[in-house]
């Protein structure tokens, strides 16, 4: 009876010691970044004209949406309408990953003093970045 209760014991502590090294490696869902990427903010006049028709009808709400032409990949979020003027969007994130491109953008409202009109707008960010094969991924 006692020789089982120790391999009890012994085999109970291997599966402790066990458990514990595997919460010590590295996260799951962590991000590993590559590099940074090179982009360009695209003005709507220089987007695609199937691109921008894409956007066109999805402007109304929330959307992100890529695009590939024959020398470029366009990554485009929009915000959905606002009931005024003076929004901006900035990347705050651009980058190569092991397996996707992250970008991160964030809508900025008007400031304060800011003047603006009472016309909905519908505030989208178009960036251009070379050719590649990956996945996008919007956080």
């Amino acid at each position: 009876m006692r020789v089982n209760f120790r391999r009890i014991i012994l085999c109970l502590s291997c599966i402790f010691c066990l458990l514990i090294a595997m919460g010590c490696g590295e996260k799951s869902g962590e991000i590993t970044k590559v590099k940074d990427l090179d982009f360009t903010v695209v003005e709507e006049a220089d987007v695609p004209e199937q691109l921008l028709a894409l956007i066109n009808k999805k402007k109304s709400n929330a959307f992100c949406l890529t695009y590939k032409s024959e020398d470029a990949y366009y990554i485009c979020q929009g915000f959905g309408t606002q009931m005024t003027s003076g929004y901006s969007i900035t990347v705050e994130e651009l980058f190569l990953g092991t397996n996707a491109i992250y970008i991160k953008n964030t809508l900025l409202g008007p400031g304060k003093d800011e003047l603006v009109t009472q016309n909905a707008t519908h505030p989208f960010i178009v960036v251009k970045i070379e050719l590649m094969d990956y996945n996008v991924v919007f956080e």
